[in-house]
C-alpha cells in the first residue's frame, strides 16, 4: 500500500470538543441542526451545511455546497481549524465499553483504490457518491476520514504503542455516545519513514466503513490528476485521501438487525410453522434472547422471543456470500415466507443497528409499528476479508462498525 504523511488541518486543543462531530451520514439534517444549536464552531456547519438554511432546505441544493466552502473558509480565518506546518501521521484511538482500538491516520493513494488494492465489500449508490464528490470538489479537502482495516502486524503495533506513551494532543469523551477519543501527532521523521515502509509491504486494505466517501475521494482525485496532467506535479495531495487504518484484530463489528411491518397475510402460528421447514424453532419466553453464534437468530413476535437455528443443508458453507446469516435470513425468511425481495427498496422492512440494543427491537414491535423483529449474529472481520478478496459484494445492511470515527479531528486538503 502506498501512503504518505500530510499537513493536517485540525482544531486547537482547547476547541476540539466544540469543533468535532459525528459523521455526516449517521444523522439527518434536523438532528445535526439540534446538535449544532448554539455552537458556531460545530463541524456540522461544514459537513451538514443545510443546517445554515431554513428547515426543509434540500441538502443537495447548489447553495448548500457553496455554503460548505464559505463555512470552511470562516473556520480557517477564525483559527478554529489550523494547518500543521509539517507533514505528519497521527494515531487515533477510540475506547468503547472498556475496549480500545488504535488507528493510524494517513493519506491513502487514490490508485490503490482504483486498482483494487483497497478492497470494498458493499455496493455504492451513484447519487450518494456524487453528493460527496461535490462536497470534496467545492471545499478542495477531505473533511471526513474513511475507515480502513489492514492485516495486523506486530511491527506497526509496536510503533503505535511507543507513540501512545507520549501525552496525547486530544483526549476527550464525546457526547452523545459517551465514547473516548484520543489523538497523537507523529512528528519523528524516522518513525514516519518506518510507517511508510511497512505499509508498502501490506498487499491490501479493506474498507470497513465509508464506501461512498472512498469512491467519491478517489473519483475526485482521478479527475484532478487528469486535469493537471500537463503540470507534472510530483506526488500531489489530490492523488491521496484521508483514511484511518486499524489492525483487523482490534475492530468491533456489531449486529445489524431487521424489523418487519407485517407477516405477509399469515397468522403468528402459520408464520412459526413455516419457519420450521428450514429452522429449529425454540420458544424462549419474554426475556430478551440474543443470538448465540453463526446461523442462530433471535425472533421477537407476539411478545415472545424465539431461537431460530438454520438447519444443515439449507445454506452453502462453501459460498462466502451464501454462508452469511444476512443471506440465510433474507432467502429463507424475508423472501421465502414474508415476500420481501429487495432489502434496498421494500418499505415493509427497516434496519436497526445493534448499538441500540435488542430492547429497541422489542420496543418497535410492542408499539405496534412492526409485526416482528429479527436479530442476527454479527459478521466477522474474516468473513468481510474473504468476501472482499473474492471480489464479491455483501448483501445490504450487513455490517455495523462501532464506534464511528469522529469527524473534525484532522482534515486533508487537496492543494
Amino acid at each position: 500500500m502506498k501512503i504518505k504523511p500530510f499537513k493536517g488541518v485540525r482544531p486547537p486543543q482547547e476547541l476540539v470538543e466544540k469543533v468535532s462531530s459525528r459523521p455526516y451520514d449517521v444523522l439527518n439534517s434536523e438532528e445535526a441542526r439540534n446538535e449544532a444549536a448554539g455552537n458556531d464552531m460545530s463541524l456540522y456547519h461544514i459537513i451538514k451545511p443545510e443546517i445554515n438554511f431554513e428547515p426543509g432546505t434540500d441538502e443537495h441544493d447548489p447553495r448548500v455546497y457553496q455554503e460548505a466552502k464559505l463555512q470552511y473558509k470562516r473556520f480557517r480565518l477564525k483559527g478554529w481549524l489550523e494547518q500543521d506546518l509539517d507533514p505528519h501521521y497521527y494515531v487515533y484511538a477510540q475506547t468503547m465499553n472498556g475496549k480500545t482500538q488504535y488507528g493510524l491516520v494517513v493519506a491513502a493513494w487514490v490508485d490503490d483504490y482504483l486498482e483494487g488494492r483497497i478492497k470494498k465489500h458493499e455496493l455504492t449508490r451513484k447519487d450518494k457518491e456524487e453528493d460527496r464528490m461535490k462536497h470534496v470538489r467545492t471545499i478542495n479537502a477531505n473533511m471526513e476520514p474513511v475507515f480502513f482495516a489492514y492485516p495486523h502486524r506486530a511491527d506497526l503495533d509496536a510503533i503505535v504503542a511507543e507513540v501512545c506513551k507520549k501525552k496525547p494532543e486530544y483526549d476527550f469523551v464525546a457526547a452523545p455516545e459517551g465514547f473516548r477519543h484520543t489523538f497523537w501527532v507523529i512528528d519523528n521523521p524516522k518513525t514516519i519513514q518506518q510507517i511508510t515502509d511497512i505499509f508498502a509491504e501490506i498487499p491490501a486494505m479493506y474498507i470497513a466503513d465509508g464506501h461512498h466517501r472512498s469512491a467519491a475521494a478517489a473519483r475526485v482525485g482521478e479527475e484532478l490528476k487528469i486535469k493537471n496532467e500537463k503540470l507534472k506535479i510530483k506526488n500531489p495531495e489530490y492523488e491521496y485521501f484521508l483514511a484511518v487504518c486499524f489492525p483487523d484484530n482490534q475492530l468491533t463489528i456489531i449486529d445489524y438487525n431487521r424489523v418487519v411491518k407485517d407477516l405477509n397475510g399469515l397468522t403468528e402460528a402459520q408464520f412459526l410453522k413455516a419457519l420450521k421447514t428450514d429452522f429449529k424453532v425454540e420458544e424462549k419466553g419474554e426475556e430478551i434472547y440474543k443470538p448465540q453464534g453463526l446461523h442462530n437468530f433471535s425472533l421477537y413476535l407476539g411478545g415472545k422471543w424465539y431461537s431460530l437455528t438454520a438447519k444443515k443443508g439449507r445454506y452453502n458453507d462453501a459460498d462466502p456470500i451464501g454462508v452469511l446469516d444476512v443471506t440465510i435470513s433474507s432467502n429463507l425468511i424475508l423472501d421465502k415466507i414474508l415476500g420481501i425481495k429487495d432489502l434496498r427498496t421494500d418499505k415493509r422492512i427497516d434496519f436497526v443497528g445493534g448499538i441500540r440494543g435488542l430492547g429497541e427491537l422489542k420496543r418497535r414491535v410492542d408499539s405496534g409499528e412492526m409485526a416482528l423483529a429479527l436479530a442476527l449474529y454479527p459478521v466477522t472481520m474474516q468473513q468481510i476479508i474473504d468476501i472482499a478478496d473474492s471480489g464479491n459484494i455483501m448483501p445490504p445492511k450487513t455490517t455495523w462498525f462501532e464506534p464511528k470515527l469522529r469527524s473534525g479531528l484532522v482534515i486533508h486538503e487537496l492543494n
